[in-house]
């Protein structure tokens, strides 16, 4: 489930959303230990939110090459 208060990332780079995602989990960690579960439950969701976006763009890129790479095999 994504967050809903997370506004559109579409204006995000791979790099950005993933020192996000890095910085999230460093926050998750943090309210694991002090066990405030409904924290950790906001910063999952928000997890989710970034994830799913930068797995789009992952995506993008890996359709990117294939269609590069068929286009050199045929020379």
């Amino acid at each position: 489930m994504e967050h809903p208060l997370i506004p559109n990332l579409d204006h995000l780079k791979i790099d950005e959303l993933g020192a996000k995602l890095t910085e999230l989990n460093k926050k998750l960690r943090i309210a694991q230990n002090t066990g405030n579960g409904h924290l950790c439950n906001q910063i999952r969701m928000a997890i989710e939110s970034y994830q799913v976006r930068h797995n789009q763009l992952l995506d993008e890129m890996y359709r990117k090459s294939n269609q590069d790479l068929g286009k050199n095999l045929d020379d």
